[in-house]
């Protein structure tokens, strides 16, 4: 009787590992092969069949982008029956070849089961207004920001910009509210109907007190009329210019050598001003001066007692600021930028922390 009982135990063991779902596709990868951008969506369907002896699921297929889109048949598979996985990839504004992978996962085993679809996509021709996207007038830039990126501080950098006429009349193109450190001019100054300019700025560097990151806002004046509303946004982050040091001179550069990057202020009341202090020390062998310093808003004052100053080899010193915690909620993050004549730290950035809580305030 025992006998009978675990030939039947194990007769049903192996029909229910023989009775699963088995999935069979008709290709394993598609090449969509060369289209235009402008064809849009493409397609392809998968066939699945089902060639096992119970329902084949579908469970789930993920793409490997948001460009490329899965369906696939929600019901159960039959044996026997077929089903589809349709692969839809959008190419708008993904110019060239691409391969993209679906991954689909079943009850069958495997249990995923990699699909590849792969093309490339021939751009469109863009038109004026994505190629020019900031209309001033009868005028259009390439945008609204001119970025000059890393200018040294004894040098002059060119940056240029195309612009285009979309209009039918001339247009004459100047600038107003320019600082002494820039210039700007467009190149031809009146531009015909559909001709398209440049945009030529000069930046000088020796003329701007500041350091690091700054920006200037600047009036685009079209024929003579300036649109108040309307700001051309001049960009540039202003390094020292450590290139011309030998290597004796590097080796006896200052050293900003300080003590910890952040201050962490732990909870905090809200409405309340905290002093904030930096130490570092002097590990060089000559002087070493800080340029500049500023912080990433206007809740944190810095002192600038040591800016300037030269602090000597061995010598420490401390930069000093207040934060003020006003109507912040929770954890806040702000930086304090220190820009120095070491070669290995002529911009260091210092953090602060705190956990502000308003409900302290009011006790």
């Amino acid at each position: 009787m025992k006998r009978f009982i675990l030939f039947f135990v194990f007769t049903l063991f192996g029909i229910s590992v023989m009775a699963q779902p088995a999935m069979k596709i008709s290709a394993s990868e598609h090449d969509f092969g060369k289209f235009k951008e402008e064809a849009g969506r493409q397609k392809f369907d998968f066939v699945v069949m089902n060639t096992g002896d119970q329902p084949l699921v579908i469970q789930n297929i993920v793409a490997s982008c948001g460009c490329t889109t899965p369906e696939w048949t929600k019901n159960p598979i039959p044996p026997k029956g077929t089903g589809t996985i349709t692969a839809i990839y959008d190419p708008a504004n993904r110019p060239g070849p691409f391969n993209k992978t679906l991954s689909v996962y079943t009850n069958s085993k495997p249990q995923v089961t990699v699909l590849v679809i792969k093309g490339e996509v021939i751009p469109r021709e863009k038109t004026v207004e994505e190629l020019f996207i900031f209309p001033v007038g009868p005028v259009r830039f390439e945008s609204n920001h001119l970025a000059f990126t890393n200018v040294r501080k004894n040098a002059k950098k060119i940056q240029t910009m195309q612009v285009i006429n979309t209009s039918n009349e001339p247009a004459k193109i100047e600038f107003e509210n320019l600082p002494p450190h820039l210039t700007i001019k467009a190149n031809p100054l009146t531009l015909k109907p559909g001709q398209k300019g440049l945009i030529e700025g000069t930046y000088d560097a020796t003329k701007n007190q500041a350091w690091g990151y700054t920006t200037d806002m600047v009036k685009v004046k079209i024929n003579g009329q300036v649109d108040q509303n309307v700001y051309y946004a001049v960009s540039a982050n202003l390094v020292e210019d450590f290139s011309g040091l030998s290597k004796e001179e590097l080796a006896n550069a200052p050293v900003f050598d300080i003590a910890s990057k952040t201050v962490d202020l732990g909870k905090i009341p809200g409405q309340k001003a905290n002093d904030v202090e930096f130490t570092f020390k002097n590990s060089g062998k000559s002087d070493l001066i800080i340029r500049y310093i500023k912080s990433s808003c206007g809740c944190t004052a810095v002192q600038q007692g040591v800016q300037g100053q030269g602090i000597k080899p061995g010598e420490s010193s401390s930069i000093k600021a207040v934060f003020n915690s006003g109507s912040y909620k929770g954890k806040v993050t702000k930086a304090i930028y220190v820009y120095t004549n070491d070669p290995k730290n002529s911009e260091v950035v210092l953090m602060l922390n705190a956990d502000v809580d308003q409900e302290a305030s009011k006790n």
